[in-house]
């Protein structure tokens, strides 16, 4: 059977971004410890009228006119996301609707008009787990061709530890036979938990609550009687609603960093070992690159030094590591941990297997879903700019999504891989964004503002359904 994996990739990210040296500032946090202690430059930051449902039409148009698809062969659209905006429509179809329209044109009226269109959630791996699927659906013939997105807005409340991680944007792939980028082999680590690391509660409100403190904080005189009385009198679609509570949907996440972190290093070391069970293989030697699900520019580096230092005592690297830095003793494992970290031996694994692939992620955030594939993105773009050749390599992807579970899989770079990312332009579209303070940065935040600043996105929310029959629906238009 023919091999499948990547034959094409695009991405989209915001025209906005916010440069750390000012956020910094603004929270007075050192700006070197953001930018070289986590390896944060800029923060992007998403316009007005741009959600998950735009970063992937987006995405997905670029895709479709980089590299010459036809979408009435496409089989499947599957989205990964954790920022959808509907609780029950999928945001790919919102996608699809957008490209389908600009598309017709060309293609024809629904050209994805028997394409399976789905979301997969499972927080950071949700795309992840659509391309797992996606290729297992494409091997099975020939003929089919898949499109898996990851589509996210990584949004912290504003002052909180994780605000200066957000990022926003999507990446799209062409899934098929005989790719052109990456031959990805099916061999699949695994590791599942059920944690409570990081997640987005249904949260509610009892209206009676609510009035009782609008009334307290005008020092306004009320009771239960009364404010039941409004509520049921009043015209107010909100408070007459027959609901006596509130329901609310919001992005910034409960989290919990340092057990996130733990979730994370304990999953991976699950899912490498699964990996290795099925494979015998040497991470150190057997692959040239590694690529990660970046919450921060540097978090591969640090979350797989456990790992590395693991697979070095297998080899006669570990004497190396000591006669460096000395051997560890009982009484100062902590400090020598530091050392370790800080030796020429794990700055080298560093530089040469993962450092290309954080490139991006620094000039951007987090993108949730979609950190993975811009990783892989930053690595071939960077290799491709400087003429570094990745043809037959092995890259090794660590994939993480809180709640929790991790997959490892590898896959192997293609001879054609260059031609595809030639018109990807990665690097100089990023340096083409417009820069905002943190004053704007805040307004967009809080939904202060009703007007797309600077220029707009290509792809953006035009308004949403209030009549009865449609209440709450999106529509979204191409400029």
């Amino acid at each position: 059977m023919s091999a499948t994996g990547i034959d094409a990739i695009a991405f989209y990210v915001p025209q906005l971004y916010v440069p750390m040296d000012q956020l910094a500032q603004a929270r007075g946090i050192p700006a070197e410890k953001l930018k070289k202690g986590l390896g944060l430059q800029k923060m992007a930051v998403p316009n007005i009228g741009e959600d998950a449902a735009t970063f992937a039409a987006n995405a997905l148009l670029n895709l479709i006119l980089q590299n010459n698809i036809n979408p009435n062969e496409i089989g499947r659209v599957y989205l990964g996301t954790e920022s959808a905006i509907d609780g029950s429509k999928p945001t790919a179809t919102y996608a699809v609707e957008i490209v389908e329209n600009e598309l017709a044109g060309t293609y024809g009226d629904r050209s994805f008009k028997h394409c399976d269109i789905l979301d997969m959630t499972f927080a950071c791996i949700g795309a992840v787990d659509a391309l797992h699927n996606s290729l297992d659906w494409v091997k099975n013939d020939p003929k089919r061709k898949a499109i898996v997105i990851a589509s996210d807005l990584s949004k912290y409340d504003i002052n909180s530890t994780g605000e200066y991680t957000q990022g926003a944007g999507a990446v799209a792939l062409l899934i098929s036979h005989n790719p052109s980028i990456l031959e990805i082999r099916d061999i699949w680590g695994v590791a599942s938990k059920s944690e409570g690391d990081f997640f987005k509660p249904r949260r509610s409100y009892k209206k009676a609550e609510l009035l009782k403190s609008i009334f307290k904080g005008l020092k306004l005189d009320s009771s239960d009687e009364k404010i039941l009385e409004f509520m049921a009198s009043s015209d107010s679609e909100f408070w007459s609603d027959s609901n006596t509570t509130v329901e609310v949907f919001k992005e910034e996440p409960v989290f919990d960093g340092q057990f996130s972190n733990a979730c994370y290093n304990d999953r991976i070391t699950e899912a490498l070992n699964h990996f290795r069970e099925q494979k015998e293989v040497s991470f150190n030697d057997n692959w040239h690159k590694i690529v990660f699900h970046l919450p921060y520019a540097f978090h591969g580096r640090r979350i797989i030094f456990d790992n590395w230092l693991n697979w070095i005592k297998t080899t006669g690297l570990y004497n190396i590591l000591e006669n460096e830095i000395g051997p560890m003793a009982d009484s100062d494992s902590k400090e020598w941990s530091k050392k370790a970290y800080k030796s020429e031996m794990y700055t080298e694994f560093i530089n040469s297997k993962i450092a290309q692939g954080e490139l991006a992620s620094s000039e951007i955030g987090n993108m949730y879903t979609a950190s993975i594939f811009m990783s892989f993105l930053s690595l071939l773009s960077d290799s491709f700019n400087n003429d570094l050749d990745l043809s037959g390599k092995t890259i090794g992807f660590i994939a993480y999504g809180s709640g929790s579970k991790s997959k490892v899989f590898e896959g192997v770079v293609q001879d054609r891989w260059m031609t595809k990312i030639a018109t990807v332009r990665l690097f100089e579209t990023l340096s083409e964004r417009t820069s905002i303070d943190v004053e704007t940065y805040e307004n967009i935040h809080r939904s202060k503002l009703e007007i797309p600043i600077h220029k707009g996105s290509k792809i953006s929310l035009d308004f949403i359904e209030r009549n009865e029959t449609n209440y709450g629906l999106r529509r979204y238009s191409v400029k």
